[in-house]
């Protein structure tokens, strides 16, 4: 009971940043008179595609993760978990030449290959999650879905951090920082979700008592 409520705990701050940041940073899409549409005239149509399959993989990603929806409705399971991997293969490399593209803008090259590293990483971790699902290793399916899963939300978390904490006004190499900062610890999250039973068990079970050794006997007297 405790491991569910958990994962209600996590998913619930997952969907309040997620409607934080499509609030304070994503507005914009339904506002066609918006100043920041000046921006990103020149790849708009890119930009689209991009934030379509962007949402599916953030928006499929949580119902793959629910045991009895996987259990009651396998069809659909597998259908958006291949809508994942499609999504993910069709947003990363979007996303890196979004980036590219805004160099000619201004954009420091740095900020292109952080956006290369995070598709490599959500290009790689889906991968894996989708040859072991093939291979019906559904275990390691698991786990290495929930590191492409932590590697997506890089883009919801460090708007939210960024926001909540006004670090964005910090200047571009704190906004760098900050999403290296997740992209290198969500595997460690990932990971600490992975093994959570392990990990807290580490912590809920008593550690065993030392054993006492009986006395050594006394060596006998030799008689008188």
């Amino acid at each position: 009971m405790k491991q569910i409520k958990a994962k209600y705990v996590v998913f619930s701050v997952i969907a309040l940043a997620s409607l934080y940041v499509m609030y304070h940073n994503e507005r914009f899409l339904i506002d066609s008179a918006h100043p920041a549409w000046q921006r990103y005239e020149g790849f708009k149509w890119v930009l689209l595609p991009h934030g379509v399959f962007g949402a599916i993989v953030l928006c499929f990603a949580p119902f793959q993760f629910s045991e009895r929806l996987r259990q009651k409705f396998t069809k659909a399971h597998r259908v958006m978990g291949r809508l994942y991997v499609l999504g993910a293969f069709v947003l990363a490399p979007m996303g890196v030449y979004i980036q590219y593209y805004q160099e000619r803008m201004g954009a420091p090259r740095s900020f292109t290959i952080l956006a290369f590293v995070d598709a490599i990483m959500l290009v790689t971790t889906t991968a894996l999650a989708g040859l072991f699902a093939y291979r019906r290793k559904i275990a390691t399916h698991r786990q290495w879905a929930t590191r492409s899963y932590a590697v997506a939300l890089t883009f919801i978390f460090a708007r939210f951090i960024m926001g909540t904490t006004g670090l964005e006004t910090h200047g571009v190499e704190m906004v760098q920082a900050i999403i290296w900062s997740y992209l290198a610890l969500s595997l460690v999250f990932a990971d600490i979700s992975i093994h959570w039973r392990e990990i807290r068990s580490v912590f809920s079970v008593p550690a065993k008592p030392a054993v006492k050794r009986a006395p050594l006997a006394a060596p006998l007297q030799r008689a008188a």
